[in-house]
């Protein structure tokens, strides 16, 4: 099979494989730069350079890029060139060095760090393999966008824009939020109420730190997501968790077993990962719990911009009506995951509070992100790419769901799909998803298994698949390769 190759050391790309020539592209860039061929502050060619000596479209190397950069390997600077990033993430660093790495059982943690220690993060690494969870496909026509307007705030940064800045976050940006969020989700708030954060976890840890004390029960959603589990062991918190069904998280349940718990944490308009929509009567019956317990709930939106056959249903905290309920939100999956930044709705007799609080926090988002994010934003060019991707991603799920019951039913069936980047394929009784995913990730795939993510009992078995990321070609190569594991038992 004919290879093209380029002048950059190591750069060789196959133009009939089933991977796609830009994955192909950006893993060949990345192994280069973790093996030292290309080092930190390298000048990377020109995207128009680079796809001419290829052979290939200049979005194909756009596309790659842009990877890079999401990832934190590269480093756009526009009028300047492309750079490999002179602080490459660490957990790229450790790739392939395994043997040097510290054998954490030896070292002593306190109860808490071991517990924080123990929780899984599905969506961690850097490798972007089918059919990882909650990665976005990366947009160039966007990304154009984001470098010009970037570069154009670099060139007027004056002292206001490189001072410490609001602690709850560039003015502009929570206006544009609030103006986003209102008629989109249903949310009730002023910009007032928005507290700028770097992503959705240090959100809600800044919720559980200001609102609860250490060893105060929380409710879980059980299956539930990872990130949230490790936000709240961080904050000392006792988590509780509590069964979902087909409507979501059973309050009852959740009052039967920890009736004086401070907190609840919930996805209701897409449950992580089970992808399930919380039901009507659940909504009101977990807000009256709040209301009557003095509980607080976070919602975490994490993904319903891309929801597929209908508008995205309104917030949870359209409905509450007794300032109960902390709406988390995030623009990672909406652009891309090493953006870090999102941010949580509070009621207005607690913004002097967080304000306050985060502060203190340490860790906030650049100004100069702020600033970026709040002109595309304001310019329309988010919603423009909310539209594009939503199209896209409806196709790939589509794709995706047409497959599996081509080749993988009834071994494996496709649920809770109806909105996000991922879905469910519950397995056939049987089978177990730990083996199956086990077996898949020595194959190059990366399935978690739903029963790592229940806290009790597993009651499901089966798959999380993530697909946004994933073109036609790879979600057909994936299907294949899981029906050929689920064929050898």
């Amino acid at each position: 099979m004919p290879r093209q190759t380029a002048s950059l050391p190591g750069l060789t790309l196959t133009p009939h494989s089933d991977r796609p020539l830009a994955r192909q592209l950006a893993s060949a860039l990345r192994e280069s730069m973790l093996s030292g061929q290309l080092g930190p502050g390298a000048r990377l060619p020109s995207t128009r350079l680079l796809a001419g000596e290829l052979g290939v479209s200049r979005n194909t190397v756009l596309e790659a890029y842009a990877e890079l950069l999401a990832e934190g390997y590269l480093e756009g600077q526009i009028g300047s060139g492309t750079f490999v990033s002179r602080l490459l993430p660490e957990e790229g660093r450790a790739v392939g060095h395994a043997d040097t790495a510290e054998d954490l059982s030896t070292i002593a943690l306190s109860a808490r760090g071991e517990r924080i220690a123990g929780v899984r993060h599905w969506q961690s690494g850097v490798e972007l393999r089918p059919f990882n969870p909650g990665l976005p496909a990366l947009d160039p026509a966007l990304f154009d966008f984001w470098w010009r307007t970037a570069a154009r705030w670099r060139r007027r940064l004056g002292p206001a824009e490189l001072n410490y800045g609001d602690a709850a976050g560039y003015g502009p940006l929570r206006e544009a939020i609030a103006a986003w969020v209102g008629p989109s989700r249903g949310v009730r708030c002023t910009a007032r109420q928005i507290i700028v954060t770097a992503g959705a976890q240090p959100a809600l840890a800044l919720a559980a730190r200001l609102l609860l004390d250490v060893g105060d029960q929380a409710w879980m959603e059980d299956p539930g997501y990872e990130g949230a589990k490790g936000a709240l062991i961080a904050a000392g918190l006792t988590l509780v968790p509590v069964p979902v069904d087909d409507d979501g998280l059973d309050v009852d349940e959740g009052m039967a077993r920890a009736p004086e718990a401070r907190m609840a944490y919930v996805s209701p308009s897409h449950q992580y990962p089970l992808g399930v929509v919380m039901a009507l009567t659940r909504r009101l019956r977990l807000l009256e719990w709040a209301e009557r317990a003095g509980a607080w709930i976070v919602e975490d939106d994490y993904d319903t911009e891309f929801r597929y056959g209908g508008r995205p249903l309104p917030a949870l905290q359209s409905l509450d009506r007794a300032s109960r309920v902390l709406y988390v939100g995030t623009f990672s999956k909406v652009l891309f995951p090493s953006l870090r930044l999102g941010y949580i709705v509070v009621p207005d007799e607690l913004v002097g509070a967080f304000r306050r609080a985060q502060a203190t926090a340490g860790h906030r988002p650049s100004t100069l992100d702020q600033a970026v994010l709040a002109e595309i934003l304001a310019s329309g060019q988010f919603m423009r790419h909310v539209r594009r991707m939503r199209r896209r991603y409806e196709q790939r799920r589509d794709l995706l769901d047409a497959e599996i019951r081509r080749q993988l039913a009834p071994s494996l069936m496709l649920t809770g799909a109806h909105t996000g980047l991922h879905g469910v394929g519950r397995l056939a009784p049987g089978f177990d998803d730990r083996d199956v995913s086990a077996r898949a990730a020595a194959a190059g795939i990366s399935v978690p298994p739903l029963s790592a993510y229940y806290t009790g009992p597993p009651r499901v078995s089966g798959l999380v698949l993530g697909y946004g990321h994933l073109d036609e070609n790879a979600i057909r190569a994936g299907v294949r390769a899981l029906a050929s594991l689920l064929r050898a038992g």
